[in-house]
């Protein structure tokens, strides 16, 4: 489906589940989809600033989101309000679902970040992953988010990443 077929709506309410229960939902702007790869545009959906160390999410953030139908991720680049790139937080999920209006991707802890100007590469929450229990109660989807992490890791560090959203 192309972002300019008449059956597309201009928006998506994308919601993001763990442990199986809806974490957050917002509404976000779709820009593009064709079939395998959704990408939309979404303010920071948080109430309040959120501090990680290595990045800050605020109010007038703007997240360009990508997600695959096929691929166990999802890749959000966030610039701040006058639109400097602050790097790209990526979440292993399972692959995105789109019905109804409603993009749902079932988030599996791991998590990575690539900083701007792409010297920082940090996994993030492998101690919340092995604490889901994923690995005894799914094998297939934690060796699948695990092999997720180093993908999107290998890229972050030598090399492609721009290319996989382009």
């Amino acid at each position: 489906m192309s972002v300019t077929s008449a059956d597309t709506p201009g928006s998506l309410e994308i919601v993001l589940v763990k442990a199986g229960r809806t974490k957050i939902s917002y509404p976000a702007e779709l820009l593009a989809d064709d079939g395998t790869r959704v990408v939309v545009r979404a303010p920071w959906a948080g109430d309040t600033a959120r501090d990680f160390g290595f990045v800050r999410f605020e109010q007038g953030d703007v997240f360009t989101e990508y997600y695959w139908r096929d691929r166990w991720y999802a890749v959000k680049e966030v610039r701040d309000s006058a639109g400097v790139r602050k790097g790209w937080y990526c979440d292993i999920t399972r692959p995105a679902t789109v019905s109804g209006g409603r993009l749902v991707v079932e988030d599996l802890d791991l998590d990575l970040w690539r900083s701007a100007d792409g010297t920082d590469v940090l996994r993030l929450d492998e101690d919340e992953f092995a604490e889901s229990g994923l690995a005894a109660t799914d094998p297939a989807a934690a060796a699948a988010a695990e092999k997720a992490l180093d993908e999107l890791e290998h890229l972050a560090r030598e090399g492609g990443f721009e290319a996989l959203l382009a």
